[in-house]
């Protein structure tokens, strides 16, 4: 079996995002409590393209529910773009390719 047709069963696919989506809400929580504690910290980066590879759901949840990065400008507006991006992306599969 090849990684494109594994990639194109549903099953799989949910399940990687879920498992994505687990890893950007646990780094967001990681990362406030490392903050809290004056410890290593996950970088901007990090969270970013978790968000980015299909975490976004899981990062915005991690960033309400801890309280997280909710007053930073400027990784506001990042992560507000590749929701934004996401969105138009899924827009246009839904229209363009079913």
């Amino acid at each position: 079996m090849d990684l494109l047709y594994l990639a194109q069963k549903p099953e799989n696919l949910a399940m990687a995002l879920s498992a994505i989506n687990f890893a950007a809400f646990a780094a967001f929580g990681i990362d406030k409590m490392q903050a809290e504690n004056g410890k290593w910290r996950t970088s901007e980066d990090i969270l970013l393209s978790l968000a980015f590879f299909g975490g976004i759901a899981g990062a915005y949840a991690g960033r309400a529910i801890f309280r997280h990065k909710t007053r930073k400008q400027p990784f506001s507006n990042h992560l507000h773009m590749i929701a934004g991006c996401q969105l138009c992306a899924a827009v246009f599969a839904v229209i363009y390719l079913w």
